[in-house]
């Protein structure tokens, strides 16, 4: 499973996530990350990719309720049986 690490931009804390899953809509890329826990319940989230003008790529946390609940229906449908996704 990809790690990836995720900067905090409120508090600089670096995270580690876990890639559940990834999909492009629209032409955007998106990621269903989490926190790796492999034992029981996870908290999961969503992220967007952002290309900056220097062509880095960053990731931030989907925060439309409209967007967020459009792309976690598409990682529902992507999801296995065992996963259950509350949006």
């Amino acid at each position: 499973m990809e790690k990836i690490q995720f900067v905090d931009p409120d508090s600089g804390e670096v995270v580690d996530f876990a890639v559940e899953e990834e999909t492009q809509l629209n032409g955007i890329k998106y990621l269903l990350v989490s926190d790796g826990n492999e034992t029981g319940d996870s908290e999961a989230y969503i992220l967007k990719e952002i290309k900056t003008e220097d062509e880095e790529v960053l990731y931030e946390m989907v925060e439309d309720d409209v967007e967020f609940s459009a792309i976690a229906k598409v990682f529902a449908e992507l999801s296995d049986e065992e996963t259950e996704l509350l949006y």
